[in-house]
């Protein structure tokens, strides 16, 4: 049987997603291992996934949520348009400074956490009444 054809720009971007989760900044790096330790709040995370144009560094796409870690280089009016984009499909887009992460790492966790119990579930899994 015949493969439909890629998608050019996804198959194109694949070497710069395999860059980005291979070269993490120390704050990536740190923020990933205690994502990946266990599931968070029983939600997978994704490092370095690209959502139309941009690659995001953890992605949950079971609950739309997109967490970046921003160093120096962000803050400026295309983070912003980068967020309404996200938005725009159905995602809660969250920031952390990487001295927050670098700093306070639990209190970036505990962050994530609040944030993952407010999202509504989309498995029946997750829910914390009835036989779960």
């Amino acid at each position: 049987m015949d493969q439909p054809p890629k998608d050019k720009a996804s198959t194109r971007n694949t070497p710069r997603a395999r860059a980005l989760r291979n070269n993490p900044t120390e704050a990536e790096k740190r923020l990933w291992a205690a994502l990946s330790a266990r599931k968070t709040a029983g939600v997978r995370f994704n490092r370095q996934v690209q959502i139309g144009p941009f690659f995001c560094d953890f992605v949950a796409r079971s609950i739309k949520l997109v967490i970046e870690v921003d160093g120096g280089q962000h803050g400026d009016p295309a983070d912003a348009a980068r967020t309404r984009f996200l938005e725009a499909r159905g995602y809660r887009v969250i920031r952390f400074w990487n001295n927050d992460v670098l700093g306070n790492l639990g209190g970036v966790v505990a962050e994530i956490e609040r944030v993952l119990a407010d999202r509504p579930s989309p498995s029946p899994s997750r829910k914390r009444e009835g036989n779960g």
